[in-house]
């Protein structure tokens, strides 16, 4: 297949950034780190459902989330529910099947003289930072996974009922609107798989209840923030395919 139409080529380069940055995710969100601390101010040490010192401690992979749902509705108001779908079961089965490479790399003997490294004067077991990094749990895995599917299965139906509702117009409610939604779903069902089903970390319903809501939090003023991202793209889209061709496409998707 070759690609000679500009909508197929949108459709390619859409596609790629959206399997990049969910794979991404999965990589670097096995750092923490403090949101308080990356913008300079004090640690706001809540208390939550019975839970103290709550702050706002992140995964390092809320940094490519946000690009995963503004492509999302991209895709959604130009191609359709079908594309956004197989999408997001194509990258489902990609990530599983990275984890999968992971394993067996994390797996094989290392070399001796790779183990012990020296790095910014720390030696380090370069093995055991590997596995550490690399080697997350079962649990984590199948949380990521299915709460990536839901989140986006939710995002695509709210997306195209608010616009049945709205037409053309309100962008910002269709697209923030279900992202607000399907950002909701994700933070708590990956808690919940990952931390409370998981017997190794026995967390509460309050736990996972108040962590979620802390991360839900960040999640939706990151979401309100992007918005006027998405309006910056959509002009970057309608400009490259033409007024004909755009209009035609976002006519072509709302009839799924």
């Amino acid at each position: 297949m070759t690609f000679k139409t500009k909508e197929s080529r949108l459709l390619l380069v859409l596609a790629t950034f959206f399997v990049a940055n969910a794979i991404l995710s999965e990589f670097i969100g096995v750092k923490i780190f403090s949101v308080e601390g990356t913008l300079g101010i004090k640690h706001f040490d809540i208390n939550l459902l019975g839970v103290p010192n709550l702050s706002f401690n992140m995964s390092a992979g809320v940094l490519t989330w946000p690009i995963i749902f503004i492509m999302t509705d991209i895709i959604n108001e130009y191609f359709g529910v079908k594309q956004v779908r197989f999408l997001s079961v194509l990258t489902s089965i990609l990530i599983a099947f990275a984890f999968v490479v992971l394993w067996g790399a994390t797996n094989l003997p290392a070399s001796d003289f790779w183990v012990h490294q020296n790095i910014n004067g720390e030696d380090l077991n370069m093995n055991n930072a590997f596995s550490g990094i690399f080697g997350q749990g079962m649990w984590i895995i199948v949380g990521s996974i299915v709460a990536f599917l839901v989140g986006q299965i939710a995002d695509v139906l709210i997306f195209h009922r608010i616009k049945k509702i709205t037409g053309e117009r309100a962008l910002w409610l269709r697209s923030t609107g279900s992202t607000l939604v399907s950002q909701l779903i994700d933070s708590f069902v990956v808690i919940f798989i990952a931390f409370y089903l998981n017997p190794q970390y026995h967390w509460s319903w309050q736990m996972v209840a108040a962590i979620g809501l802390v991360n839900y939090t960040y999640k939706f003023l990151v979401a309100i923030l992007m918005t006027p991202l998405l309006y910056v793209a959509h002009a970057i889209i309608d400009s490259y395919l033409g007024k004909d061709l755009a209009g035609k496409l976002v006519k072509m998707a709302g009839r799924e």
